[in-house]
């Protein structure tokens, strides 16, 4: 069960009328148990809901354990103990892979939940924000289970943060048609984004990283473009897909993303891109760290700490880590003063200039993370500029790579309508607001056109299998 199968959305509506059906006090309960639904379809077997709940149940007892101040200065020691039983399964999945213990990594991969990247930064927020004083303890475990299992969001993302996120689960508001409109039109929107973009652009994208000793030049430098957007519409896809759901029970999911391409440098893009976790990072690791109020020396230090988390968050290889430390080498580039990055963007008419070149090291990046290793997506980036075979764009080379015209105009025009509202969107215009201004009839063609557009030209299979969500790996 993905969130682009037609059994989620069943199970939604099936609790949706349950949950407002309900007397308010026990609309939480219609989730917990919806949570457990949904989990037991997609974890595959029961030792990966065991070491869930082994790991809800020791945050949930670790957070009560901290609330109370007898600990004093032992405090620290506790929530030590406490955010390292909860990261274990994390780490173990994480390093017996990177490093090819086959016998500890097969089993993990048995036994690893899914979504295991995402809830365990999740709960270890939730025991710092804890012991910091920030929030008190959710003593019902019941209750607990619901936030730190909220099915549209556990698999993938946004990361949540208790204090937005666990009020709102235990006080219901009304039924809202308002609510109901603007859910239904995020769903729509993530799935134009899923089938018309991401999943079309990965069948280019996987012919050239699979088979990138027949691929040199141009056609790496395309295939960089088309991941670059293939990876933005699948995550923002996602995430608009779980805000779309949640959005339904009347919960609000933070904004993951806030148009990244559009960057004037690395470090604007990071305060852009996967927003819960970039900000996760800064509050629980860079922050801690000392962050830039140390010597230059050290903030540089603790930014390569940082983006080196980052990059083994992301993947089991050194591909990652390395993509992560060069987002960090970025940043210090940036630091230093290189005219290529942020000292220019204060210049109007370098405004443009800038963004490109952010997007070009961002999509250099790209390469590195999507290629099947280190050594081959380094292969891959010297051969753009060493061969220069420009006449791939002109003659019919990139109609061989999986797509036929009528599909690469499809995906052009998809990319044009992203690129269109993203643009309006940047300028402070309300998309929302927009349409629902329109008449009902005006309104409903727009609904209906991408409806349409969306059945006939969408990429998915037979008995309409969309692609597995990027993100879901990690």
């Amino acid at each position: 069960m993905s969130y682009t199968s037609l059994w989620y959305y069943i199970m939604v509506i099936l609790a949706l009328i349950i949950f407002y059906l309900l007397p308010k006090r026990f609309s939480w309960v219609v989730l917990f148990v919806t949570n457990f639904i949904f989990y037991a379809f997609i974890i595959g077997n029961k030792y990966s809901l065991l070491v869930l709940l082994g790991v809800i149940l020791s945050s949930y007892l670790n957070a009560i354990i901290l609330s109370r101040n007898k600990w004093g200065i032992h405090s620290g020691i506790m929530l030590t103990i406490g955010v390292s039983i909860t990261s274990i399964p994390l780490l173990l999945w994480k390093i017996t892979d990177l490093f090819h213990v086959e016998v500890i990594s097969d089993r993990m991969a048995i036994i690893v939940p899914i979504g295991l990247s995402f809830f365990s930064l999740q709960l270890i927020a939730y025991q710092i924000d804890v012991y910091r004083g920030q929030i008190q303890p959710q003593r019902n475990l019941f209750k607990f289970c619901t936030f730190a299992m909220f099915f549209p969001q556990i698999i993938q993302g946004p990361i949540p943060r208790y204090n937005q996120l666990g009020s709102q689960l235990f006080n219901r508001k009304e039924y809202s048609e308002e609510n109901t409109i603007a859910g239904l039109q995020l769903i729509l929107w993530g799935f134009f984004l899923k089938l018309m973009i991401a999943d079309k652009a990965s069948i280019v994208v996987d012919e050239i990283f699979n088979n990138w000793q027949a691929y040199k030049g141009m056609y790496v430098l395309v295939g960089g473009i088309l991941y670059s957007i293939q990876l933005y519409a699948d995550f923002l896809s996602c995430t608009t897909l779980s805000q779309g759901v949640a959005k339904l029970f009347g919960i609000d999911l933070m904004d993951n993303f806030n148009h990244p391409y559009f960057s004037r440098s690395v470090k604007e893009f990071w305060r852009r891109w996967h927003i819960s976790l970039s900000t996760w990072l800064r509050d629980y690791v860079y922050f801690p760290l000392g962050g830039s109020r140390c010597g230059q020396f050290r903030k540089w230090l603790n930014v390569c700490l940082t983006f080196l988390i980052s990059g083994l968050w992301h993947g089991n290889s050194f591909r990652f880590i390395f993509w992560g430390i060069l987002h960090a080498f970025y940043q210090i580039c940036e630091d230093v003063g290189s005219l290529l990055f942020e000292r220019r963007n204060h210049h109007g008419d370098k405004k443009s200039e800038s963004r490109v070149i952010t997007l070009f090291c961002v999509m250099l990046g790209w390469i590195i993370f999507r290629a099947n290793s280190l050594k081959i997506g380094i292969k891959m980036i010297i051969s753009i500029f060493t061969c220069f075979n420009w006449n791939v764009l002109v003659d019919d080379s990139l109609l061989r790579l999986g797509l036929d015209i009528k599909e690469w105009i499809v995906l052009i025009l998809s990319m044009m309508v992203l690129l269109i509202i993203s643009l309006v969107q940047e300028r402070g215009i309300v998309i929302k607001e927009k349409v629902n201004s329109l008449g009902t009839i005006k309104r409903w063609i727009v609904y209906y056109a991408c409806i349409v557009s969306i059945w006939i030209m969408g990429t998915y299979g037979y008995g309409f299998n969309a692609g597995d969500f990027i993100y879901g790996g990690f």
